[in-house]
């Protein structure tokens, strides 16, 4: 029996929502016809699997797309696309996060891109107008570590910069191959669907600190 020292949150589907019929429409008026290959709630796939992974800069990923679409897309309006991806976040959840920090290390790991974060980690996205690092105690984003879940480089990476132990560690996301991936490494986990709030996590954290 381990006592659970530490949270790690994915970002869409878990603290956010995501709205993957509104991005689908935004990217298909630009001009991304074939968009449904290439996005996914959980893997990217492509450019947008290239620009997740952080093998292609946010300017290439413009180059690329012009070039993928033989037609001259303005940046923002591709920035655009990405922005309807993502449902601002209630208050209540964030504000949920701000208390178990007060008795946990809580972390957020994220398949992401620059375009989605710098929208995300601005203050305007937020309801409290506070960015989204003042939040978590710390932010591993995709993009940045340079690999994507459900690799496990990428949570090998986590334990090993946060210095967290994975068996005492909760893993909250909701992609089913993210958890199994995170379950072979030790962590604690907590499938999160449609029908979970945030309102049972201490339960779950309990149920791993009894067994």
């Amino acid at each position: 029996m381990s006592k659970i020292k530490n949270i790690v949150f994915d970002f869409g589907g878990v603290v956010i929502e995501i709205n993957g019929p509104a991005a689908i429409k935004r990217f298909k008026e630009v001009g991304i016809s074939n968009i449904e290959e290439l996005i996914d709630p959980y893997r990217q796939k492509g450019l947008f699997s290239q620009i997740e992974s952080g093998s292609l800069s946010r300017e290439d990923f413009y180059v690329e797309i012009c070039k993928m679409t033989g037609k001259n897309i303005d940046g923002k309006d591709i920035d655009m696309g990405f922005h309807d991806w993502l449902i601002p976040v209630e208050q209540k959840k964030l504000d949920y996060i701000l208390e178990l920090r007060k008795k946990y290390k809580v972390l957020l790991l994220s398949n992401t891109n620059e375009i989605s974060m710098s929208w995300a980690r601005s203050e305007e996205f937020l309801p409290g107008r506070k960015p989204l690092e003042y939040y978590f105690d710390e932010l591993y984003l995709s993009y940045k570590l340079g690999c994507v879940k459900p690799e496990p480089e990428i949570f090998q990476m986590v334990i090993s910069l946060a210095g967290i132990n994975p068996e005492e560690t909760l893993y909250i996301d909701d992609g089913e191959a993210n958890i199994a991936a995170g379950k072979a490494l030790g962590f604690k986990t907590f499938l999160f669907e449609k029908e979970n709030n945030f309102s049972e996590i201490e339960s779950r954290i309990a149920y791993y600190e009894e067994v």
